[in-house]
């Protein structure tokens, strides 16, 4: 895959321009972008004491939006599948835009492990060649292995189809096949790595179950596809992309059957919890019912536990599945319901009580509030701008000539 500076030159204007609509929202994002890199300014200078995390519980907000967005990268993959292996046609016409949103995603992840850190001027440590990086002993090691891959992967299958498609070529499937089948378990792996940093902290029970990469992965197959549902439906609206609703709703059907078996891996878990009594309980006791008194995450995870079953029974039954009221109803739900649960719900009740028997009731600041919404802003202008350059490629009016050096930009 070449691209050259032309061409390169050539997208980079077509970008900058657009609607006074556009001007507002990427003004819009650029402005909560800049309130949060204040803040973080002022969390490098004093340090991880300005959050509300301590030694109690010393993962919060950050890790708890982190571990969320590694499922709407891994979802890619749920699209994947249908339009490659089984060349599903509806949605094989939308995979490149799953894909951009998974690049979207795996950067704000890897924002989110970089705020989280006490001492960012350190990350060298862990990068190859530069530092030790403990591989293969250190699970931190395998986590920006995979994420990295999974971002070069699907950077490199997109742009790489793009580039073809604006120089009027037919993109070699011989080339992309390989690694098509590669991301797939690639995929599962960035989630099953997410999981495996819970799961190896062994003083901490409440993520100490074998049960939790398969929930990892269950949950991650609700909440991405179910906010790229809604996506779609922006993009057929802004652009003239004709989006098969087809393919929405066969998106839906898949997202059915995952949150189903994420409910029932959370009943088991519910029943061995509860019906154990042991004293590991706690943090499950806590999250639902409160602990001596504490209880700031109770109304969240019973809210949570309502939208996850009730958009359950909206994708499973066909009539509200197929309509886009009650189908854009049950997206909204299912994607708070798993920001919840896999967000505050899955990292703070680890941490309580303490190894003390201390109960620290974590609740970010508004310092962390500010840098999450700047992340989540960088990581929308990030999939704006790559829509902003795919969109007019796949349409066919962003042309690259490489022989007159010419592009129609009409």
């Amino acid at each position: 895959m070449v691209i050259s500076v032309r061409d390169f030159i050539t997208a980079f204007k077509h970008v900058l321009k657009g609607s006074r609509a556009y001007y507002y929202w990427v003004g819009f994002l650029l402005a909560v972008m800049v309130v949060g890199a204040v803040s973080y300014g002022r969390q490098l200078n004093d340090g991880l004491v300005v959050s509300a995390m301590r030694d109690q519980v010393s993962w919060g907000f950050y890790i708890s939006n982190f571990t969320f967005l590694v499922g709407v990268a891994a979802a890619a993959v749920l699209l994947v599948v249908p339009a490659y292996i089984y060349n599903f046609k509806p949605i094989k016409e939308i995979v490149l835009f799953g894909e951009l949103m998974a690049v979207a995603a795996i950067s704000m992840c890897i924002m989110f492990v970089f705020v989280d850190m006490g001492r960012p001027d350190r990350l060298w440590h862990v990068i190859p060649v530069l530092g030790r990086m403990n591989f293969p002993s250190s699970l931190l090691a395998w986590d920006i292995i995979v994420l990295n891959g999974y971002l070069a992967i699907n950077l490199f299958i997109s742009f790489y189809v793009l580039n073809k498609m604006a120089h009027s070529k037919e993109y070699s499937m011989s080339l992309i096949k390989p690694l098509i089948i590669l991301s797939i378990p690639w995929a599962v792996s960035i989630h099953t790595v997410t999981a495996f940093l819970f799961n190896g902290l062994s003083s901490r029970p409440f993520w100490n179950a074998s049960i939790l990469a398969p929930r990892f992965l269950a949950s991650a197959f609700c909440s991405g596809p179910a906010l790229m549902i809604i996506v779609f439906q922006i993009i057929r609206k802004v652009s003239k992309i004709d989006i098969d609703d087809k393919a929405l709703f066969k998106i839906a059907e898949l997202v059915a059957y995952a949150l189903g078996i994420n409910l029932f891996l959370f009943a088991a878990e519910f029943f061995k919890e509860f019906y154990s009594g042991s004293v590991h309980l706690a943090p499950m006791k806590y999250l639902y019912f409160g602990l001596h008194g504490h209880s700031n995450l109770v109304p969240w995870m019973w809210t949570a536990m309502l939208f996850n079953v009730s958009a359950f029974f909206m994708f499973l039954i066909p009539r509200t599945r197929n309509n886009f009221l009650t189908l854009n109803a049950a997206c909204v739900m299912v994607i708070i319901g798993i920001y919840i649960e896999k967000g505050m719900g899955l990292a703070v009740p680890g941490f309580i009580p303490g190894a003390l028997g201390e109960i620290y009731e974590y609740s970010p600041t508004m310092l962390e509030k500010t840098v999450t919404l700047s992340i989540w802003a960088t990581g929308a202008l990030i999939y704006t701008l790559l829509l902003k350059f795919a969109i007019p490629v796949y349409t066919g009016k962003l042309k690259f000539y490489s022989e007159s050096g010419q592009a129609d930009l009409s």
